[in-house]
């Protein structure tokens, strides 16, 4: 079986790392677009087996939480009159959480916006860390449940709720712009919070990251993810990249380094070593022992 140089696997990979589509990232490589999607689950896939496996008993002390919209094969809106449409289609969130102090993100969960994926996202997060962090989310009562079941009372937990101002008569120029944020409001949840500390800057400064270096969550774009399985793969190689690869500006070493996960800068050689190693061996020919005659 023909196996691409590690040459061009490296520079697919950037390509994708980077925010380019598939079909851009084909062109580019001058490889087949199917090559290029090959690729890209191998290395998702072992991205998200090696973080799970390394992100654990993390020192976070502030995380933050919050969910980023995107979607899967049409919008929630066009699902009944999409053609084909698979049953996974329309909105699907990514729920994220980043430690404020090291910037690693430690968890994440793709799926809809309910308590039951609330739930999951939250008790991941809460078996990776090994001491009692001070939590802030937005005001999105999923969270509310979830938070409890997860730390129980083992958490200093605060809302922060932001006030919009309407949208009635926008035009033109400000009709892909978000509404105008009027107020905010601290909410005390559980433990003892400090005020100055509750915020969820950095995890929607993070979220605009994820939008400019992963296609498929770039809007009014043609590159949106048609299958559920590979939004989850964008999803798990970027924060690969993110937290192991990629040298945080602030901080003049990766998240993972600064949280104790890492000891050097992580590069694309090592997705691709990840690869090799989980690649199935080729099947050896059987060898035969003659024991004296046959006859």
């Amino acid at each position: 079986m023909n196996k691409l140089d590690r040459k061009t696997r490296k520079l697919i990979l950037r390509c994708l790392v980077e925010g380019m589509s598939i079909r851009a990232t084909a062109r580019t490589a001058e490889v087949s677009k199917n090559t290029v999607v090959k690729l890209f689950v191998d290395a998702a896939k072992v991205s998200a087996e090696y973080q799970d496996k390394k992100l654990r008993d993390l020192p976070c002390k502030r995380i933050e939480c919050d969910e980023i919209w995107s979607f899967v094969y049409c919008k929630d809106k066009n699902v009944r009159r999409a053609k084909s449409a698979p049953t996974e289609a329309g909105d699907v969130w990514t729920w994220t959480a980043i430690c404020a102090d090291t910037k690693i993100i430690p968890s994440w969960r793709v799926g809809d916006r309910s308590g039951a994926t609330a739930i999951e996202f939250m008790d991941d997060l809460r078996a990776r860390l090994s001491n009692r962090v001070q939590l802030t989310t937005d005001g999105h009562k999923a969270y509310l449940g979830a938070v409890e079941g997860a730390f129980g009372g083992d958490v200093d937990y605060a809302m922060l709720v932001k006030i919009y101002g309407g949208s009635a008569g926008k035009t033109a120029d400000k009709r892909y712009s978000p509404a105008e944020c009027t107020g905010i409001k601290k909410r005390k949840i559980a433990g003892n919070p400090d005020k100055s500390h509750v915020s969820t800057s950095y995890v929607e400064r993070q979220n605009l990251t994820m939008r400019m270096s992963t296609r498929r969550f770039t809007r009014l774009t043609n590159a949106f993810s048609k299958k559920i399985e590979n939004h989850a793969h964008s999803v798990a190689l970027h924060f690969m990249h993110y937290n192991f690869c990629r040298v945080h500006k602030s901080l003049g070493e990766t998240p993972a380094m600064r949280a104790g996960v890492a000891d050097r800068v992580f590069d694309l050689d090592d997705i691709i070593a990840l690869i090799d190693e989980a690649a199935p061996k080729p099947n050896r020919p059987a060898t035969y022992k003659t024991r004296g005659n046959s006859n």
